[in-house]
Order: structure tokens, then C-alpha cells, then sequence
């Protein structure tokens, strides 16, 4: 069971990732509340989410659901938009929003895939969140990791990458290029929560000393909620770098 609760240390971030799987358990039931459940459960500072239905005339807008039970501020970055669906990242923190980036990594005819990239005041230091799930082939993922990294060429501030990777080999490829840039963390199953075999989900973090600890929030909530679970980050915050 995750610890989530314990207190927290002056200047400490909480950042998670969490993919959705569209708020449909794994009950089969769309449940856009529960999963708002959940994110309170680990009341983070920061939600990178993944596979979030965000409107249109044919869609629900999940996002808005979350957004009023948490009370965060929410940000959508639709990999499909258009005028009956809009879905894909989003990202919501209790910080400030200072800028909002997409980046496009759809690969030929494969199903649509970006990047959300956003500047956060976390307490007067820019944190440069990247929220994405990429795709499912090896091609496709090492292209689109090599698209992501390019824009990190001046890393003017400290960042954060975070989301559903897909990588299913721990040492495969797409995670070799990540650590030419990025601090390795801890892998961490959390697909699928029925029996996890796989760590799917990640967060990156440079400078990587600023990295405290990953850990997967298991509860029977969020067992149910989605068919993965939550992978949470603890970062040491300005107080405590």
C-alpha cells in the first residue's frame, strides 16, 4: 500500500502520472468521479493524465469533472480534436500556469500522439512539465522520444518528464535515449492493475538529484478505478534542493 499520506517536507513536490484508460474501470463501468477519487487520494501537486476524454458533441469532458472536484487548474492537450471528440493529455496542478506548449508525435497512420509541454510556477521556481503517452510500436516510440528531446536541446530549466511511455523492456531503446538526458528512476510496475507485469508509466527528472523517491499508489480504489495504476514522484521543492 502507498504512503502518499505521510507528511510532507518543506518545499517537496508530489507529481504523478496516471493513465485514465477514458475513466472506464476496470469493472467496465465510466466513472469519471472515481478517478477524481483517486486524485485525491494522492493529492499531488502536479497530474500528468493520460487517455482523458475532454469534450465535444459526442464526448464527455472529463477534464471539467476533475477539474471541479479538485479544484486544480486544468490544462488540455487533445492528441484527437475534433468537432464529436476531443481526447488525449492533459494536466492539472495547484500551481500557476505560465506557458503551454504541444508538441505533435504522431507517426504516419498510426493513432494520433503528442506532448504536452508547460512552464509551472512551483512556490517561484519554473518547473517545464512534459506530459505524453506515446506509442505502441518501437519505431514509432524511438522517433518520437528523439522529437521530444530535440526541444530540450537548452534546458533552461529544470524538467520534468512524465506519462505512459509504453516501453515494455525496461532496457529497450526508447530508455537508453531518455537517459542520455534525464536521471534513470526507478522502474515501477503498474500495468496492469489487476496483476502488474509492466512499467509502462515514468517520470524523468533533471537535474536528477532533485529526484526523492517513485513510488505506485496501490489502493483498492485505484485497483479499480483504471487498468493502471498511479506513479507518483516525491522532488525536493526550492526549500529543500
Amino acid at each position: 500500500m502507498s504512503s502518499m499520506h505521510d507528511a510532507r517536507i518543506e518545499g517537496e513536490l508530489r507529481i504523478a502520472t496516471y493513465n485514465l484508460h477514458g475513466a472506464v474501470g476496470i469493472d467496465g463501468k465510466f466513472a469519471p468521479e472515481r478517478i477524481g477519487e483517486v486524485l485525491a487520494e494522492i493529492d499531488a501537486d502536479i497530474f500528468a493524465l493520460q487517455e482523458v476524454p475532454l469534450g465535444g458533441a459526442a464526448s464527455p469532458d472529463v477534464l471539467d469533472v476533475l477539474q471541479r472536484m479538485t479544484n486544480l487548474n486544468a490544462v488540455a492537450g487533445p492528441t484527437l480534436d475534433t468537432p464529436a471528440r476531443r481526447y488525449g493529455n492533459a494536466v492539472l496542478t495547484r500551481f500557476p500556469v505560465r506557458a503551454v506548449r504541444t508538441l505533435d508525435l504522431s507517426f504516419k497512420s498510426r493513432e494520433p500522439r503528442g506532448a504536452l509541454d508547460a512552464d509551472i510556477d512551483c512556490n517561484g521556481e519554473t518547473w517545464r512539465v512534459v506530459a505524453t503517452h506515446l506509442g505502441l510500436a518501437s519505431s514509432e516510440r524511438r522517433m518520437q522520444v528523439q522529437q521530444v528531446l530535440q526541444t530540450f536541446d537548452t534546458p533552461a530549466l529544470p524538467v520534468i518528464l512524465l506519462g505512459d511511455l509504453n516501453e515494455w523492456f525496461v532496457h529497450g531503446r526508447t530508455l537508453k535515449r531518455l537517459v542520455t538526458h534525464f536521471h534513470r528512476a526507478t522502474a515501477l510496475r503498474t500495468f496492469p492493475t489487476r496483476y502488474p507485469l509492466f512499467a509502462l508509466d515514468r517520470i524523468w527528472v533533471h537535474p536528477g538529484e532533485r529526484l526523492m523517491r517513485v513510488e505506485v499508489h496501490r489502493t483498492p480504489l485505484s485497483r479499480l478505478a483504471s487498468d493502471h495504476y498511479p506513479l507518483i514522484a516525491r522532488i525536493s521543492g526550492t526549500h529543500a534542493a
